[in-house]
């Protein structure tokens, strides 16, 4: 271990110290305040609604090059249901803020 390995080290223990606090800190606030999880659960539900409906939607065709560069139909599929999702998300929050500013301007 050389002094210019230090450095890396130490960025190493604060990348794992935050990594930690990333998950550690939601945990906790969840358990003192489980009313904000069930919000939580149901945004995750949604999400896994929108890509339950993108793969539903997706193609799994395979073209030549992308069979060339190692992508199988199920691969195909995936990457289709997640440009989707994509999709689908931007829209509803380009809806969404239009809305809300249609909303403002008529308070």
């Amino acid at each position: 271990m050389g002094i210019e390995d230090v450095g890396l080290y130490i960025s190493y223990l604060l990348f794992f110290i935050a990594l930690g606090a990333t998950i550690i800190m939601p945990l906790i606030h969840a358990i003192k305040s489980p009313g904000t999880m069930a919000k939580s659960g149901l945004s995750v539900a949604a999400l896994v609604v929108v890509f339950l409906i993108g793969y539903a939607i997706a193609d799994d065709g395979v073209t030549p090059k992308q069979a060339l560069l190692g992508v199988d139909s199920f691969s195909s599929k995936l990457i289709g249901a997640g440009l989707i999702m994509f999709y689908m998300t931007l829209m509803l929050a380009i809806i969404g803020l239009i809305g809300s500013e249609i909303n403002k301007a008529l308070k």
